[in-house]
């Protein structure tokens, strides 16, 4: 066993920050092989894999000095799934994922409280970055309850114009949220296990 063993986390955090590479090794040789698990279950191809982790331990180094890292597990999960998102937004992955994706239920969601909020989140926030005469048009049908006609009388634009809107907003809601949240729900599986 070496000194590095007897390191907490809080321990390793600071000499990271202090610049000691062997603190950056140990960090790396405790947690490689989880966040490969974790990686390699959503990715399912190796080579995507092996960049994710690259890309999470490299930030990390990088951002060693200004990174605000109280619990190293926890930041490391979360850089790991922002590097996930990032690979298969740059289709580093196979077009197989996608349908790993779709067989992901909302059973899963439904049965965890937590997942369930993840995921009101997750829509509002999708809601909130839509460009703004799509999220106008959107909350008043949603919310208002209101009908194309009437939306497009109110906004003074076509019932067309009204529909392409709404599938606009669809669509990019739709999106995100197949993707943010089954990634969501696939690490927190994989913890559970």
């Amino acid at each position: 066993m070496t000194t590095s063993d007897l390191l907490s986390d809080t321990e390793l955090i600071a000499a990271l920050k202090k610049g000691e590479q062997s603190a950056f090794s140990e960090i790396y040789d405790r947690y490689w092989k989880s966040l490969y698990k974790s990686a390699n279950n959503i990715l399912q191809n190796s080579d995507a894999v092996e960049d994710v982790l690259q890309d999470v331990f490299l930030s990390l180094w990088q951002r060693r000095s200004e990174a605000d890292i109280n619990y190293l597990k926890p930041y490391l999960n979360q850089a790991l799934r922002f590097s996930v998102l990032k690979a298969i937004r740059n289709q580093k992955t196979d077009q197989q994922f996608y349908e790993r994706l779709a067989n992901v239920t909302t059973e899963i969601i439904a049965e965890n409280p937590m997942l369930f909020k993840e995921q009101q989140h997750l829509i509002q926030d999708l809601i909130d970055r839509l460009p703004e005469d799509c999220k106008e048009t959107f909350r008043l049908s949603r919310e208002e309850n209101m009908t194309y006609k009437q939306i497009a009388g109110y906004l003074n634009i076509s019932e067309k114009t009204v529909e392409k809107r709404i599938s606009k907003s669809l669509k990019a809601i739709r999106g995100g949220l197949n993707l943010e949240m089954c990634l969501a729900i696939l690490i927190w599986y994989d913890q559970m296990q």
